[in-house]
């Protein structure tokens, strides 16, 4: 179930959260995130190749591409046997800001995206189809929990695709990580 909860940026441990597609939408729309679904429009198997998870979703692909002039798209794909897990993990989990538009698509598994805007924090657990997208210079973490297990399509408006300025500011520190909040739910 994807869920979005806003906390205010000093008070972690109190959050209002929202678990329907509509609400989530709403209250992402209204800081300029875009939060969507998507379908594939064919079948994918467990083990597809990256060209074939592509092709599977190549006419959303296109409209972003279209919309906001995305120059290249890859797939990250981690799973708990990850040699490196643990220093991605450390990395993606530092507050950062990208001069890029982030868009991520949940193809399989999910992440806990937690967006710093003013003086709240929105933190969005993204599952299997879910699209969100991060706007540029949106401080901002992700959390893929201490075994991953998720792919996304990453779709970039450079050619150098991912890269990050790190605030170092340790307030990712505070707030629920992703196996917390999956916990919690539990």
């Amino acid at each position: 179930m994807s869920l979005l909860t806003i906390y205010a940026d000093n008070q972690p441990e109190h959050g209002e959260t929202y678990s329907d597609f509509a609400g989530i939408e709403k209250q992402l729309s209204a800081i300029g995130v875009q939060f969507e679904r998507w379908q594939a429009d064919c079948e994918l198997a467990t083990d597809a190749s990256q060209d074939d998870i592509l092709a599977a979703y190549q006419d959303p692909i296109e409209r972003l591409k279209h919309q906001y002039g995305f120059k290249s798209v890859d797939i990250i794909n981690l799973n708990a046997d990850h040699p490196e897990k643990t220093a991605l993990r450390q990395k993606f989990l530092s507050e950062h800001i990208h001069t890029d538009f982030e868009v991520r698509f949940f193809i399989d598994g999910c992440g806990l995206f937690s967006l710093h805007v003013g003086d709240k924090v929105y933190t969005v657990l993204c599952e299997k189809s879910d699209l969100i997208s991060v706007p540029t210079n949106t401080k901002h973490w992700f959390d893929m929990g201490e075994n991953p297990s998720f792919k996304c399509i990453r779709l970039f408006t450079t050619t150098e695709g991912w890269v990050a300025d790190f605030t170092g500011d340790d307030i990712a520190k505070a707030f629920p990580t992703l196996d917390q909040t999956v916990a919690r739910l539990s």
